[in-house]
């Protein structure tokens, strides 16, 4: 049971740095047995198709984000009482999280599917999706509970949510593009400090770059 776990575990390493690097379509089976070390027969008895390989990427995917996102809001909820400081204390753990992330993977796992889920096969927009939703309710939540001691600014609170998800992409295409992994924490940075005035709050100082 352990060895078929690890092979399988092998194979969506491969595959997802193949995909990470080429994307789904250029990503071939051969590549990811030459990756994995795996034989043609692992990968079909773990993964009857292509599409199957794709759905399992990205629902490991979907679970390491969500997982990250619940343990660093944890984290944040423990060392204050005030959401406002909890969203500030949050964004500057991810902004640690993403330096490694960059520096460990070349993009992230979502675009390669958005782009490419006719080849992926179904159920893997759903999933994207779903993980989407699920940052802006938790980040909506605490936002909603901040601006509950603070005077609310005339800003659409839900587009705010989905305000560091879409600069996170974004960040992972400018370091990608300019060959700099620390772009992406700098452009984490600047939500935090956006973030920061809105609720009142000290800037805090930019992490080493």
């Amino acid at each position: 049971m352990a060895r078929g776990s690890d092979t399988r575990t092998r194979i969506l390493d491969a595959a997802q740095e193949l995909v990470l690097e080429h994307g789904f379509a250029s990503t071939t089976v051969d590549a990811v047995l030459a990756g994995a070390q795996a034989s043609k027969g692992a990968f079909f008895h773990h993964f009857p198709t292509k599409a199957d390989l794709g759905l399992a990427l990205v629902e490991r995917y979907a679970a390491a984000d969500a997982d990250t996102l619940e343990r660093l809001l944890k984290a944040a909820e423990a060392q204050t009482d005030d959401p406002a400081e909890q969203l500030i204390a949050f964004m500057v753990a991810f902004e640690e999280a993403v330096e490694e992330l960059a520096g460990a993977q070349p993009g992230c796992l979502f675009v390669s599917f958005i782009y490419e889920a006719d080849l992926a096969g179904s159920g893997t927009d759903e999933i994207v999706i779903e993980s989407i939703e699920q940052w802006r309710e938790r980040i909506l939540e605490k936002l909603e509970l901040a601006f509950e001691r603070r005077p609310k600014p005339p800003i659409d609170l839900p587009s705010l949510a989905d305000m560091g998800f879409s600069i996170f992409q974004g960040g992972y295409l400018l370091a990608r593009a300019l060959d700099d992994p620390l772009a992406l924490r700098r452009q984490v940075a600047h939500v935090r400090h956006y973030f920061e005035l809105l609720f009142g709050l000290p800037v805090g100082p930019d992490r080493p770059r």
